[in-house]
């Protein structure tokens, strides 16, 4: 076996809408298809891929409590740096930028608002 990519990543929230919302302002990705689950949810896509399943839940998303989910971050990889910093400038989205040590990768590291800690990586000679 050989892991090729991330496939997706699935969050929990308690504020459903203001999450596909967010993710569809500040990332870019737009609602779509999901199974019809006994639960509520969202599956935002980019392109043809449904890289975050958002899952709505009642009370406390988990992050933090008791069920400390572990999770630190989750990356997606991107292109169109200088619009994306200044969609975050524009929108007032407080972010912190990094350059990646001989990975030729520039990180802009976000918060979502459960917040939840989103890096998008850009090529840094982009």
């Amino acid at each position: 076996m050989n892991i090729r990519k991330l496939e997706h990543v699935n969050v929990r929230t308690a504020q459903l809408d203001d999450m596909v919302e967010w993710y569809s302002t500040v990332l870019g990705l737009v609602p779509g298809d999901r199974p019809k689950f006994s639960f509520p949810g969202a599956w935002m896509y980019a392109g043809d891929d449904p890289v975050v399943h958002l899952v709505g839940v009642d009370g406390n998303s988990g992050a933090g409590s008791e069920v400390d989910l572990k999770l630190e971050h989750f990356a997606l990889s991107a292109y169109g740096r200088e619009a994306f910093e200044e969609k975050l400038k524009s929108m007032n989205i407080p972010y912190k930028m990094l350059d990646v040590p001989g990975f030729n990768i520039t990180q802009f590291n976000i918060w979502d608002p459960d917040g939840n800690h989103v890096h998008i990586d850009f090529a840094a000679d982009e």
